[in-house]
């Protein structure tokens, strides 16, 4: 098959839903095999068996030190080698405030969001050294991880470890010849928001948030991993240590002006929702 991957051997993490799909449905379609690695094997095969190339599904929990190691077994056993590496699996958490906000929740969020592509990063330097191998890594970073917000506490906080992670790879990385970038979606429904449908901020009102974007509209797993797959290929050889933002422009918008289009709402009727818990209006 020809394209971009033809006949590389790519991982993606998260890949039995969502935008994992999506990267490996991508980088399939470019002539990539792809090991699909998912916490639901069941969701990572169906994957596998839907693209275009030879590819297999592996189940595997990527907040696991042996788990981590099975996929890259599986990938050599099938594969002999591996190229390519979207760490992508993630988790959202939940929208409770900072004070009530249990340890074992932000515990949960940081292992699978940052200790996963930690434990991924490593695996995939480690597998270039025995192949004596450059190659190319992706995470999957966020809009979050850039600027800061009252909700999702361990999301946010995780997201901005994972740039961390990012930018200390690639400067491991530069010299060995392997790239590490990110790349950090915006607003973009999937189900990974599925579980906070029904709350402010969550998958609910994505559309009416992502209209105050200057595209003025959500995007799609398919955009965000043609974004993924350009960081990939060597279409961008001159690139790593990049969060490179597809947001529709969310991150340029200045939220006090109104030609920002985001600065059109009531800060008192926004606080006596969002503080309802404290019982108080915090304007006095």
């Amino acid at each position: 098959m020809s394209g971009r991957f033809a006949d590389q051997v790519a991982i993606v993490t998260g890949a039995g839903r969502g935008l994992g799909r999506a990267s490996a449905e991508r980088l399939a379609a470019e002539g990539a095999h792809v090991v699909a690695v998912d916490v639901d094997g069941d969701s990572a095969e169906a994957t596998a068996r839907s693209l275009g190339t030879e590819s297999i599904g592996v189940e595997a929990d990527v907040s696991s030190e042996t788990a981590v190691d099975h996929y890259i077994a599986e990938a050599l056993s099938h594969f002999d080698r591996v190229d390519l590496h979207h760490l992508n699996a993630g988790v959202f958490g939940s929208f409770t405030a900072l004070p009530d906000l249990s340890l074992d929740e932000f515990q949960r969020v940081m292992a699978i969001n940052v200790v996963g592509q930690f434990l991924g990063l490593r695996a995939a330097f480690r597998r270039y050294e025995l192949q004596r191998t450059a190659g190319a890594v992706v995470v999957t970073a966020s809009i979050a991880g850039l600027t800061g917000s009252a909700d999702l506490l361990a999301y946010q906080t995780s997201k901005h470890a994972v740039n961390g992670l990012v930018h200390g790879a690639a400067v491991y990385g530069g010299p060995l010849g392997v790239r590490v970038n990110a790349v950090a979606p915006g607003i973009v429904p999937t189900d990974l928001f599925a579980d906070a449908a029904g709350t402010t901020g969550g998958k609910n009102d994505m559309q009416q948030r992502a209209s105050t974007t200057p595209l003025r509209r959500a995007g799609t797993a398919a955009e965000i991993a043609a974004v993924a797959a350009f960081l990939l290929s060597e279409d961008s050889a001159y690139m790593t240590g990049q969060i490179l933002s597809a947001d529709g422009g969310a991150t340029v918008v200045n939220t006090v002006r109104p030609s920002g289009g985001a600065g059109g709402w009531s800060a008192p009727e926004h606080d006596r929702v969002f503080y309802q818990r404290a019982e108080r209006n915090i304007n006095g």
